[in-house]
């Protein structure tokens, strides 16, 4: 019999999100979906034919959100195999001394904080298991690499993220934690609309930008999540070929 392999994804209602935990689903894991809008979750759950799935409604930048998603969990699966840091924001585009200090706090709080808060319940978890250890993947970006223009609160918290990255990645050897970040440029999405339309480059030009199946993030992160602990992929990046990150600016 195969080993129940149990995966907590955080934005499991759309997305990327929504994507990763119906590959991961199709690769015979146990997806728990994590998210603010319960009903999004029951519609992922629905595309997982409503199997080996706990939808439980989580706001990442509440502390006591984030210990029941991993209470909860542990009560119903008594480990974790894996925590898909995916859940995050960005800011309205605008000039950067337009931003307000709560645009700026919204999206450190869920992107960086939010990831901060479910990895530090999943060390608990996993360090403490019967089998100990497991897996992290961070989603970073492009942006953990290279800006766009008017974007500094997103920029900025996806550099934060390649530092959470690191340090986990570090902290976590001692308990057969693996931790890696996947790096998107332009999977096609909700959020990719306006790209796919035409978007501010850098040198104030509006151009459309190509984009990649989203299915290809999830074939990726599935690849990452069945590596033995003994190996990890730190860093890598998947983008449209022909996106404009190679020499952006």
């Amino acid at each position: 019999m195969n080993k129940i392999r149990i995966a907590i994804i955080t934005g499991a209602g759309s997305g990327i999100g929504r994507n990763v935990a119906i590959a991961l689903h199709k690769d015979n894991w146990t997806v728990v979906l994590a998210g603010r809008r319960k009903n999004l979750l029951e519609e992922t759950a629905s595309l997982c034919g409503n199997k080996n799935t706990l939808t439980i409604a989580t706001d990442i930048t509440v502390k006591n959100s984030v210990e029941h998603l991993f209470q909860k969990t542990k009560e119903e699966f008594g480990q974790l195999d894996l925590l898909f840091n995916n859940a995050g924001i960005s800011a309205p585009a605008k000039p950067f001394e337009d931003l307000t200090l709560l645009e700026w706090q919204n999206v450190i709080n869920t992107n960086v904080t939010g990831a901060f808060l479910c990895t530090q319940e999943a060390f608990k978890l996993m360090k403490n298991q019967n089998i100990q250890g497991g897996r992290i993947i961070n989603n970073g970006s492009i942006s953990a690499h290279v800006p766009r223009p008017q974007s500094a609160p997103y920029t900025a918290s996806k550099h934060a993220i390649t530092g959470l990255t690191k340090s986990t990645s570090l902290d976590g050897r001692k308990y057969n934690i693996a931790c890696g970040q996947i790096d998107i440029g332009n999977a096609a999405s909700a959020m990719t609309q306006t790209i796919e339309k035409g978007i501010v480059q850098a040198d104030g030009s509006l151009k459309a930008e190509a984009t990649i199946d989203i299915s290809e993030v999830g074939r990726t992160v599935v690849y990452i999540a069945n590596l033995p602990l003994n190996t990890n992929v730190p860093f890598v990046t998947i983008m449209a070929n022909q996106m404009p990150y190679m020499g952006r600016g």
